[in-house]
């Protein structure tokens, strides 16, 4: 799996105010690390920027290799069953093993509901689901542990190290504590504007 992200000097603004500045950090594969800060602090915009869905005030961003991303738009149809929505991105993605990722996040009972009534908990694993399912060596993360109980949690703490473990690469902004495997831990405090 080769991935690599590296940002050089970010600065952030959104509207008239600037919330970061002089951020940088070099991801191989491998790595992860974990934004932390306040909220309003910027770390839903640096993982924006990182995606590459958000300019940078300021800086550059380089990345080699395929990312997903993970954050509060669900990306499924809401109208269709939890299977035909994340069939429809398999599909797109060419995922080589789609029935993984609704076993480990144990998603299997759910797959006739239509996604419009799954539970907060629910979207968030099927999320995770398709961000597996796409074979993405960089995830970007954004909250991922919201919404989920304490087993889910654990059960996506341990793909995160799984992923990494076997090269990739996880960028997580969370205000929550989070197991990752030897992160680093990047305080968007420090860099405040």
């Amino acid at each position: 799996m080769q991935a690599r992200l590296v940002a050089k000097d970010i600065a952030c603004r959104r509207g008239e105010r600037l919330l970061f500045r002089g951020l940088s950090l070099a991801c191989e594969g491998g790595d992860a690390y974990h934004i932390t800060g306040a909220n309003g602090i910027g770390k839903s915009s640096l993982i924006r920027i990182l995606a590459g869905l958000m300019q940078p005030f300021a800086g550059t961003v380089e990345r080699e290799g395929a990312m997903g991303l993970v954050d509060e738009r669900l990306a499924l149809d809401g109208n269709r069953s939890l299977g035909q929505a994340l069939a429809f991105w398999e599909g797109l993605d060419g995922s080589r093993d789609p029935g993984r990722a609704i076993q480990l996040l144990q998603l299997g009972p759910l797959m006739d509901v239509p996604v419009r009534y799954l539970s907060t908990g629910q979207k968030k694993r099927a999320a995770l689901a398709r961000l597996i399912n796409r074979g993405s060596p960089i995830w970007l993360l954004d909250e991922p542990l919201n919404g989920l109980d304490g087993e889910a949690q654990k059960t996506f703490e341990a793909l995160i190290a799984i992923h990494c473990s076997g090269g990739g690469i996880a960028v997580v902004a969370s205000h929550q504590p989070i197991a990752l495997p030897s992160p680093r831990i990047l305080d968007l405090a420090r860099y405040a504007a």
